[in-house]
């Protein structure tokens, strides 16, 4: 049984004050989350994640089609105790402590009172916290209060954590930190759904991805079987800066440093390229395969729609 699945899950909006139109937030999807994954929802702002992410959680009603976590329909009150989420931007309580705060969503969710300091110290620990569990809250940084939202996130014990942009905002040491904390969730078990627009965090991390733009579903599946389908590049290194100009006309991008050139191209142009080098005479360094990320495969297939499109 998938831990989520959607169902032509949909979502209009109707904008405009004298000619009223119907606008898609989020066009009919289909998408099935297996359990213990770490799931990445990925697409720029505005592509319909934290749409798709407020229709999981019950915040707005969809417009068409159906939803089901761990097998319950997403206005079943069961299946709310049993997830946990953090939005794009919390708001907690300036004055509040990290200890405090916890124990007041401890309550909310229903922990007992003879386990419930226990639970927020394990969750502070969990998360890193325990040092500042009696720091208010506007005094903690960006990334500690990040860790802060995980940690009311997972208090009571989720079996599915849903998160909406966890490295928003957060600079490298901080991002690094979330994304230790997503391993953690995996590994004791849990699922875990979060959407970004970092692509090198959601690489790192995901199982499974799905591509979402301008509410449109554009692709799914494991991040090396998704880079499988870009095309293969080689970076080609060498000296001679008055063979740029003919390798640029072959597709290549080039960078110079000095006399060192670096040209990275499509491998079906590899030879016309060694050809170009040495009848311009120049010094070949290295010639090296480049590995096709997750954004070579979301600019492409994202820049084909923009196209199609104009």
């Amino acid at each position: 049984m998938p831990a989520i699945e959607t169902v032509q899950l949909e979502k209009s909006y109707t904008v405009g004050f004298w000619r009223k139109r119907r606008v898609a937030g989020l066009k009919p999807l289909n998408l099935s989350v297996e359990s213990g994954e770490v799931f990445g929802y990925l697409g720029p702002n505005g592509a319909g994640k934290t749409t798709t992410l407020k229709l999981l959680m019950g915040l707005i009603f969809p417009t068409g089609g159906s939803a089901r976590i761990l097998g319950m329909e997403i206005a079943d009150p069961r299946m709310k105790s049993l997830i946990g989420f953090l939005p794009e931007q919390p708001y907690f309580y300036d004055y509040l402590t990290a200890s405090e705060l916890l124990e007041y969503y401890a309550q909310l969710s229903g922990v007992s009172g003879r386990e419930r300091t226990p639970r927020v110290r394990q969750a502070l620990a969990l998360v890193g916290m325990t040092e500042s569990a009696r720091t208010q809250l506007r005094k903690l940084s960006k990334g500690m209060l990040q860790r802060v939202g995980i940690a009311q996130a997972i208090l009571h014990d989720p079996k599915v954590v849903f998160l909406d942009e966890p490295m928003s905002g957060l600079d490298p040491l901080g991002r690094r930190e979330v994304r230790d904390l997503i391993q953690t969730l995996k590994d004791e078990g849990k699922t875990v759904f979060f959407s970004t627009h970092i692509l090198s965090d959601a690489e790192a991390l995901c199982d499974r991805v799905a591509i979402l733009h301008k509410g449109e579903l554009h692709g799914v599946g494991a991040v090396e079987d998704l880079t499988a389908r870009t095309e293969s590049k080689v970076e080609i290194l060498f000296h001679g800066l008055e063979a740029i100009t003919l390798l640029s006309a072959l597709g290549a991008e080039c960078h110079a440093t000095g006399e060192t050139v670096r040209a990275v191209i499509a491998e079906s142009r590899q030879d016309a390229a060694l050809d170009t080098l040495r009848q311009q005479g120049a010094r070949l360094i290295s010639l090296t395969p480049v590995r096709a990320t997750l954004e070579d495969y979301f600019i492409e297939r994202l820049g084909e729609k923009v196209e199609a499109g104009r």
